[in-house]
């Protein structure tokens, strides 16, 4: 349970490599996912294009719950994205855990609080670039100031306190889920008893953790359009 980050510095950075091969990871599966899926189209679905559409009407239906679709349409692709690469980069590190040396090189990236923080960061500039583009650097500002200006100050602490809320949610899930799941595998590994009592815990926590993982992924693209709503359609 004790590993250690594979970390090497270049020009004054550290960069943890674990984190670097599996965000490499996540977006070739997801890239693969999204070629096979798309390379031989028919009108009538089947198989792996089924599964894409159905992907894109739910992510659609997030999109229209939050605005509408004339104004959300355009982060269709982006919320497809996300849930895609989000719900990916849950799922790899809970079949196992690879350790070379005392570092841990294959586990979940979204089990990093760097990671998710980077990637609330992401969304959070985002919903300002959009705010700024299609409102306007006069009117997205003048939102700051409505319905009473002396609220601007509590609006700046949102800002931050979305993007905590955004990234260690996710973070905190994760990492929950595959240290529980550590403990189990360790215990398992210790005898034959202990193999025998861990089994049917690490079986249903799998599953649990795969439901968890989804539902993550549903958190993450959902508050992701409400924060992009709040910023880009007047009516919130």
């Amino acid at each position: 349970m004790n590993h250690k980050n594979p970390n090497v510095e270049f020009l004054g950075l550290v960069f943890n490599l674990s984190n670097v091969l599996m965000l490499f990871v996540t977006c070739l599966i997801v890239f693969l996912i999204a070629v096979i899926a798309t390379r031989n189209l028919q009108i009538k679905p089947t198989g792996m294009q089924n599964f894409m559409e159905w992907v894109m009407d739910f992510v659609k239906g997030i999109i229209k719950n939050n605005m509408d679709w004339k104004t959300g349409g355009r982060f269709h692709v982006l919320g497809i994205t996300l849930i895609m690469f989000v719900f990916v980069a849950n799922m790899l590190g809970l079949p196992f855990a690879i350790s070379y040396n005392h570092y841990l090189w294959w586990k979940s990236p979204t089990a990093d609080p760097v990671v998710t923080m980077t990637l609330a960061g992401m969304v959070v500039v985002l919903t300002h670039y959009y705010g700024v583009k299609l409102l306007g650097a006069k009117g997205y500002f003048k939102s700051y100031l409505q319905p009473m200006p002396f609220l601007a100050p509590l609006k700046v602490i949102e800002e931050f306190a979305n993007t905590l809320t955004l990234g260690l949610r996710l973070y905190g899930n994760i990492f929950a889920g595959e240290i529980l799941i550590g403990l189990l595998a360790t215990l398992g590994a210790s005898s034959i008893f202990g193999f025998a009592g861990a089994l049917i815990p690490a079986l249903a926590w799998q599953g649990f953790s795969i439901f968890i993982g989804a539902i993550q992924a549903f958190i993450f693209v959902m508050l992701t359009m409400v924060y992009m709503a709040h910023k880009v359609d007047t009516d919130h």
